[in-house]
């Protein structure tokens, strides 16, 4: 879903003598620093990209105004295979998930991309409390958040595009990572499970415009342009580093709704194949999806553009792809130009049925209607519950009062709490 963009890119960029953890410190092109903070070294890993490693799990150098924003905490990862924080990690069965060690029929979840962005600890805590109590399991959220100038203070952002330098550097500071830490850790406490996606298609929160704002090229492009990709792949280095001993993740996203339109379908199948290869050998332990709406399926297809292959997508064809370890897709009739909501019924058996072919689960991993939650809304999540091959559902999205005010309301919302929380959450979840 294209979230609204709600922070303001402000503030000019300013480059430290040395680079902090996990930050750019040399590559073709590359005009930043070269030398890294005390208790980091620069590793090559390609002709495009060298970072700054921490040689330890912490290091010591803070920088809080500049580009190179450290901190303390540069990595919770252990490094070991051994799930941290109690629970184990969640597999497929078949076309079902296993959590825990329990195999699970059905699983109801939902998605808050703001989550991450939060800055008070007890907002946090209050959201995961609500979804135990409720019984939702999963929770999709970003892992991403780029800006192209550093914003103002306060504001979170977990990696800086600079033009300028043409660099990237990842903010791993108390208004930057630190940030998706305490997300992660409160997900371990409660007992849910996280989708984390790393990177946009859409230009909120950065997007892959972002990447090409600083390295040039086009959107198209992203995903083939060697440089950009030497980047993203730094980043998810960074991110599996500190998550990866988690039970709390359920799985590693390549994207949230990635597309390439008008290309070729190899484009992204292509990007989808190597990048979950990559990931898969940073992490074997936890899950990878693409995070695709779907789009580009033969099998059931009424010829209506979600099913076509215009925006770059193959779905049979990506979720056949070894590393590719369930199926997702999305539903929004409203957005997409369909009339008749009863479209989407047909929508989820279609997907469902390619992902058994497959072997996979399906996960119907976005859907809503604006304003009116109780009416299409309730006949998807009945088709999706009778139909072989679906595992999940993740409604978007989530919401309920924080210490701010309620949290964004993009007329997808379902508040906690309210009517429409109890016919297409509550009364949802008491039918499994």
């Amino acid at each position: 879903m294209r979230a609204p963009l709600i922070f303001a890119l402000l503030g000019a960029t300013s480059v430290s003598a040395q680079a902090g953890p996990w930050a750019q410190c040399g590559g073709s092109s590359y005009t930043g620093p070269t030398s890294c903070v005390s208790g980091c070294s620069c590793v090559y890993l390609n002709e495009w990209f060298s970072h700054c490693k921490p040689g330890s799990e912490t290091s010591s150098s803070t920088s809080t105004a500049s580009a190179s924003t450290t901190s303390a905490s540069t990595t919770r990862s252990s490094g070991t295979s051994t799930p941290t924080g109690g629970g184990t990690f969640a597999t497929t069965d078949g076309l079902h998930f296993s959590i825990d060690g329990d195999t699970i029929d059905y699983i109801v979840g939902t998605n808050a991309y703001w989550l991450p962005f939060l800055t008070d600890n007890a907002d946090v805590d209050s959201v995961f409390d609500h979804l135990q109590q409720t019984g939702l399991k999963v929770l999709r959220t970003w892992g991403f958040n780029d800006v192209t100038s550093v914003p103002s203070s306060g504001t979170v952002y977990f990696q800086l595009h600079d033009a300028g330098s043409r660099s990237t550097t990842i903010n791993t500071g108390a208004d930057g990572l630190q940030r998706l830490d305490y997300v992660v850790d409160a997900a371990e406490r409660y007992g849910i499970k996280l989708i984390i996606p790393f990177v946009n298609n859409w230009n909120d929160y950065g997007g892959m415009n972002a990447y090409v704002n600083a390295y040039g090229g086009d959107k198209v492009g992203w995903y083939t342009n060697a440089q950009i990709q030497s980047v993203y792949r730094a980043y998810i280095a960074a991110i599996v580093a500190r998550y990866k001993d988690s039970p709390a993740i359920f799985a590693w996203e390549l994207g949230n709704e990635p597309r390439c339109q008008g290309c070729s379908t190899d484009v992204i199948y292509n990007w989808a194949k190597d990048t979950s290869a990559y990931i898969k050998s940073l992490d074997p332990n936890h899950m990878i999806t693409t995070g695709e709406e779907g789009m580009g399926l033969a099998a059931g297809s009424d010829g209506s553009y979600p099913y076509t292959t215009y925006e770059g997508s193959d779905f049979s064809r990506n979720i056949a792809i070894p590393d590719i370890d369930f199926g997702t897709f999305h539903l929004y009739t409203m957005d997409w130009g369909v009339t008749d909501n009863s479209w989407g019924n047909g929508w989820i058996e279609s997907h469902a049925a390619a992902c058994a072919a497959a072997g996979i689960p399906c996960v119907f991993e976005e859907y809503g209607m604006k304003d009116n939650h109780c009416t299409a809304e309730l006949e998807w999540q009945d088709t999706s519950l009778a139909t072989t091959g679906m595992a999940a559902d993740l409604f978007w999205q989530y919401g309920q009062q924080l210490s701010t005010g309620n949290s964004p309301n993009d007329r997808y919302t379902i508040y906690y709490g309210t009517d429409d929380w109890n016919c297409a959450v509550v009364d949802h979840i008491s039918q499994i």
